[in-house]
């Protein structure tokens, strides 16, 4: 399913936000939807407002944001310590296992006087849906997911080193990782490998379980490592992976083959390649998501390998590994600078190989920065 796209995102201040300064761009989204508040659940969007993680579970937990008057939220009872943390003065409404949650909902909305709201449409789950329902049947409920992810979309300096840290961490590994791969091994193996040494360079967490696939497999976008499969010679190996650090999500793929390169590899690899360069070339600020991949699938479309594209060229990438923008034919959303986004071209066949290329983008108002700067060129492992 095509996730939405916003048409504007807002500007924010790139130093010292305060809390009252994140929420009231909240409250802005809710001017500007229509809405009289707009409310948050734990995830990415819940994170950038209170500078704060906080699981999500079987537990509901909902910071409103109002459009012209203070916030409150409902938060389960044992978190309320880790909500001291938070520093927020407005209205909190707890609630215990035992208890049950549908008297704190009916609490907050009779503070809150309300009569609609705007949700994360991708992030919200159905059950809380219905608490608030329950709590007020006529409360109007609208998916303002595409507004309210949208203020993450123009990354701050905080932000973008958080991405250069969990990037740096990533390459890091891949060289570690690379240095061990034998003719032999099964892809779980490396997998493995891959995965101890994104922890041992200092990853929080995995932005993602990483796509570790040789040959054949190579050629599914999204494989799994398999644990029966042991690389030979000739194979291609991709491997689509990322660290977590300060709450950011890196996202790169490199392929590499093992021994030796065929004919028909490296004419592939060579196209997958200029392609990626092209979207390097013209990106800049103002440019839309079409006009990327546009310029980018292009390439692969006048080679002789055009009916093996099976993606889109990219999507943006911060606090979750896909976010918007998605860069894809359709899209004449124009990117302002600040924007991250996945220049991922590949081309794939069934039953042979696949070669997908990933750098994290960083657009600029004079064109791009490149944030991952692990080499590309066409690499043969001696192994």
């Amino acid at each position: 399913m095509r996730r939405p796209e916003f048409r504007h995102a807002a500007k924010v201040s790139h130093v010292n936000q305060t809390l009252s300064d994140r929420l009231s761009q909240y409250a802005a989204v809710a001017s500007g939807l229509g809405v009289d508040a707009v409310a948050l659940v734990p995830g990415p969007n819940f994170t950038r407002a209170l500078n704060q993680s906080f699981m999500s579970n079987e537990r509901p937990f909902l910071l409103v944001v109002p459009a012209d008057r203070p916030a409150a939220a409902l938060v389960p009872s044992l978190e309320l310590r880790s909500w001291d943390l938070v520093g927020f003065d407005g209205a909190v409404f707890d609630w215990r296992d035992q208890d049950g949650h549908d008297a704190a909902f009916s609490a907050l909305m009779a503070h809150l006087r309300i009569s609609s709201l705007a949700v994360e449409g991708q992030v919200m789950r159905v059950f809380v849906h219905h608490a608030l329902k329950r709590a007020q049947p006529d409360l109007r409920i609208v998916d303002g997911e595409a507004a309210i992810s949208g203020l993450r979309m123009i990354k701050t300096a905080a932000d973008i080193d958080a991405l250069k840290a969990a990037i740096a961490i990533s390459e890091r590994a891949l060289a570690r990782t690379l240095e061990t791969v034998r003719l032999g091994q099964t892809e779980t193996e490396i997998e493995q490998v891959l995965i101890q040494s994104l922890f041992a360079e200092g990853a929080e967490d995995l932005a993602f379980p990483p796509i570790v696939a040789a040959g054949d497999n190579s050629a599914r976008p999204h494989a799994h490592a398999r644990p029966d499969y042991r690389v030979k010679a000739g194979d291609a190996l991709l491997l689509d992976f990322g660290a977590r650090k300060h709450g950011f999500a890196a996202d790169i793929t490199r392929t590499v083959f093992l021994d030796h390169a065929s004919d028909e590899a490296q004419e592939v690899y060579d196209t997958v390649l200029r392609a990626n360069l092209k979207g390097h070339e013209v990106t800049r600020a103002g440019v839309t998501a079409h006009d990327i991949d546009d310029a980018v699938t292009w390439v692969l479309e006048a080679s002789p390998y055009g009916d093996r594209i099976r993606t889109k060229t990219g999507h943006g990438l911060g606090r979750d590994v896909h976010e918007a923008p998605y860069i894809m034919r359709g899209n004449h959303m124009a990117l302002p600078a600040g924007t991250v986004y996945t220049n991922e071209p590949g081309l794939y066949e069934i039953g042979n190989f696949g070669v997908r290329i990933e750098d994290d983008v960083l657009v600029t108002d004079s064109g791009s920065a490149s944030l991952t700067t692990f080499p590309k060129e066409l690499t043969i492992l001696p192994c």
